[in-house]
């Protein structure tokens, strides 16, 4: 089986952009998630409002499960082997990656590592909207921030109007063509838009007892607008519990899931073209593909964020269905369109795909150094 492997999120923007209180919504949010929060400086993190399980020199446990460290570059290896160890039980790493480094530093050190426990995560950007023309001014290097992100938040985008909210996101379209870009306010964001919740929380459960985070959920409604947590996906505005309040004050960050199932194997080289030119739009992709290929009829895994793609091969368990399930996860997506093109990927006749045809998918696996 192979090792499941951690994501590691890299988020990034400039002062006062809004990714702080997105990594306080994220640990606060996370449902079960253990996050491994990795700062510059323990103060941009509200752990009096979560309270502090234990500390040991660099690295803090939160009461809900998550850690934060406090690092600096020199670190940063140290402490990602420490989170992604086995004992931590950590489900995802979130560095934010001011007073640390580069974004593309980050990125680079994460996809140079040698410990397989890690994987990229994708790198989100953070824009304030009501600033970005000053915040441009006076760091031109946000365009290139802005180009290699595989996600941009338009964080603020409540202060802005209408009109002035879709030319910027003209702007941002132009500077990352196809990437997703996500409007909100108070950085509220669905956690399953960028990593997979974790097990800690049976959600079919119909009764269960109120956990810690549960009444930090309900401490937060009823507090602070900036401190809310809302659902993700579309949202409908019966049963907000902001529904009595003025709603131009505050936005609901929307994004489409698409799910795909196939009992009948994929032609490798279909789903390569696919995955080579997906559309605009999407962020990530998991799940696992069949491939009715001699040599490669093991389940590959699948993960895809951004550019980012890589396969897993590892055995099938037993008596589990041969079949390919996919989820892709954006904004903006064309659901019904996405679904027909995987469609024409399936493998019309049993001796259709060759050995050969596997070529494009087996230049992502991973070699057995990494």
């Amino acid at each position: 089986m192979a090792t499941q492997q951690i994501p590691v999120v890299v988020l990034a923007g400039f002062l006062g952009s809004g990714k702080t209180t997105l990594l306080n919504h994220l640990l606060r949010a996370g449902d079960g998630t253990r996050i491994g929060a990795i700062v510059n400086d323990f103060g941009s993190i509200e752990i009096d409002a979560m309270t502090v399980a234990g500390q040991v020199d660099s690295m803090v446990s939160l009461g809900n499960g998550c850690l934060c460290c406090a690092v600096d570059t020199s670190e940063l290896d140290t402490y990602l082997e420490r989170l992604a160890r086995p004992a931590a039980r950590i489900d995802v790493i979130v560095i934010e990656a001011s007073g640390l480094a580069e974004p593309q530093e980050l990125i680079r050190m994460i996809l140079a590592s040698d410990n397989d426990r890690i994987v990229y995560g994708g790198l989100i950007e953070v824009v304030d909207a009501a600033e970005f023309a000053d915040t441009r001014a006076r760091h031109p290097e946000l365009d290139r921030h802005v180009a290699i992100a595989d996600l941009v938040v338009l964080n603020k985008a409540d202060r802005i109007g209408d009109e002035a909210r879709q030319e910027l996101n003209g702007t941002l379209a132009d500077l990352a063509p196809g990437k997703p870009v996500i409007s909100t306010s108070f950085g509220r964001i669905e956690p399953e838009l960028f990593f997979d919740r974790g097990p800690g929380e049976d959600r079919n459960a119909a009764v269960r007892q109120l956990s810690f985070e549960d009444l930090l959920r309900e401490a937060s409604a009823n507090g602070s607008p900036g401190e809310r947590v809302d659902g993700g996906g579309e949202h409908d505005h019966e049963g907000c519990v902001d529904c009595d309040r003025d709603h131009n004050g505050h936005l609901h960050a929307a994004y489409e899931s698409v799910e795909f199932t196939s009992v009948e194997p994929m032609h490798p080289r279909r789903l390569m073209e696919f995955l080579d030119s997906r559309p605009g739009g999407l962020y990530r992709i998991k799940g696992f593909v069949h491939f009715d290929v001699p040599e490669n009829r093991q389940k590959f895994v699948l993960h895809a964020v951004g550019n980012f793609l890589r396969f897993y091969p590892e055995p099938w368990a037993k008596g589990e269905e041969r079949c390919t399930q996919l989820v892709m996860i954006g904004s903006g997506v064309d659901a019904p369109a996405l679904r027909k093109e995987l469609e024409n990927c399936r493998q019309a006749a049993p001796a259709e795909a060759d050995e050969n045809s596997m070529w494009g998918v087996l230049r992502y696996v991973p070699a057995q150094e990494e």
